[in-house]
């Protein structure tokens, strides 16, 4: 029971924070492109370091190798000479310097290589946030347009409820009036009854009237 729970509590923080990114989608968007952006920035800052110290390595290079030249030329003078003692201390020299170059050298190239895999990386990144923002632009683009149907359906919601009242309203005026139902029920259950036999025969003109009319009331007044 517990492991169902624990699943059924999974799935429901799962499809809460699913309802979150939903809602929050736009917003998210942007944030994930600034968060790219930083890093982009700092690949960038980190490829500038590695430039800058393979240009160091570089000028440190070059004057060993103007010292290696320069001292090979004095050790040839001095060999010449008969000075093998400051030959071979120039030699001496000379072979540290050569080694320090190597070094230095490889220090170059190791340094060159994690600078271009580096700037791969960085055009890459760069590329990327590029297209990131022009789907976030998409994204703002289809959202706005959602927001714009969704108000369309909340008006046309109301247009088909106030078809309904125009509806309900016909269905009312069309019902019968009942006080008019009820006198015509009442008219045809005295000719059943024939209860206004009399009053019928009497406006047909046979034999005198069973009520007192206003036309009689108006003879008696004028004479």
């Amino acid at each position: 029971m517990l492991s169902t729970f624990r699943t059924l509590f999974a799935g429901a923080n799962a499809r809460a924070e699913d309802h979150l990114r939903d809602v929050y989608a736009i917003e998210l968007i942007d944030q994930k492109i600034r968060e790219t952006e930083a890093q982009v920035q700092a690949a960038k800052a980190t490829l500038a370091s590695l430039i800058q110290r393979t240009r160091s390595e570089q000028k440190l290079l070059d004057m060993l190798q103007g010292r290696i030249a320069s001292l090979t030329e004095r050790a040839k003078e001095a060999l010449a000479a008969g000075r093998d003692e400051l030959a071979n201390e120039a030699a001496t020299a000379i072979a540290e310097m050569e080694n320090e170059s190597l070094i230095r050298q490889n220090t170059i190239d190791r340094l060159e290589s994690q600078a271009t895999r580096l700037r791969a990386s960085v055009e890459k990144g760069h590329r990327r946030v590029i297209d990131l923002k022009q789907g976030a632009l998409q994204a703002k683009a289809i959202r706005r347009e959602q927001k714009m149907q969704a108000g369309l359906h909340s008006t046309l919601q109301g247009i088909s409820a106030a078809d309904e009242a125009q509806d309900l309203i016909n269905r009312v005026m069309g019902k019968d009036d009942p006080l008019e139902q009820a006198q015509i029920l009442a008219d045809i259950n005295a000719g059943l009854d024939h209860s206004n036999l009399e009053d019928r025969m009497a406006g047909a003109g046979f034999g005198n009237a069973t009520k007192v009319t206003a036309r009689e009331v108006l003879d008696r007044l004028s004479k």
